[in-house]
């Protein structure tokens, strides 16, 4: 299996193969419009702009599993991000991540990467004793924790690394120049 066998969900509600991404560079956010991590979409934006010409595409899955941080419709969600945010990378219908309803793409991102720890900085301290209510093991299991969590695919379909919502954007973009 690979992520090329999946479908996904477009914000219209038709089906979208992930074969259509194959040869880019992918970095698939679970995303949440009421979030304190909601302004990463200006960084998000800005790498978006500055490598899509280079095959980078990021998908954005609004999710509202993580208190409710992802209210209204995908259409809501839409106009919020482009109003107040300029996305132009491709936004999905909203979706669930972790659980019995997650999406099968999920399934598989969460099955095939690890929780790579929240930092040291501020708002790992506010995340840890949230995270750790909602699952008292989230330390030792693939599941999603929060919103802005990044997920890099090469090229080539293969998981590179997961992005906690606290890792700092410079970061993640280092990352994603290294493998463009």
């Amino acid at each position: 299996m690979s992520i090329y066998d999946f479908t996904i969900t477009a914000r219209d509600g038709s089906e979208v193969s992930m074969e259509q991404y194959r040869g880019k560079v992918l970095l698939i956010v679970n995303t949440a419009t009421g979030c304190g991590f909601t302004p990463q979409y200006d960084a998000l934006q800005d790498l978006y702009e500055a490598h899509q010409k280079d095959g980078l595409e990021i998908l954005d899955f609004p999710c509202n599993q993580f208190a409710d941080q992802a209210p209204g419709t995908d259409e809501e969600i839409h106009s919020f991000c482009t109003g107040r945010f300029g996305i132009t990378f491709p936004q999905f219908s909203k979706i669930e991540v972790n659980g019995e309803n997650a999406s099968p793409l999920y399934k598989y991102l969460t099955a095939n990467t690890k929780f790579g720890g929240f930092g040291m900085g501020p708002m790992s301290l506010v995340l840890k004793p949230i995270v750790k209510k909602m699952d008292p093991d989230y330390k030792n299991n693939g599941n999603i924790k929060w919103n802005f969590t990044k997920i890099l695919v090469d090229r080539e379909g293969n998981i590179v690394d997961r992005f906690e919502p606290t890792e700092d954007m410079k970061s993640v973009t280092k990352k994603v120049e290294a493998i463009l």
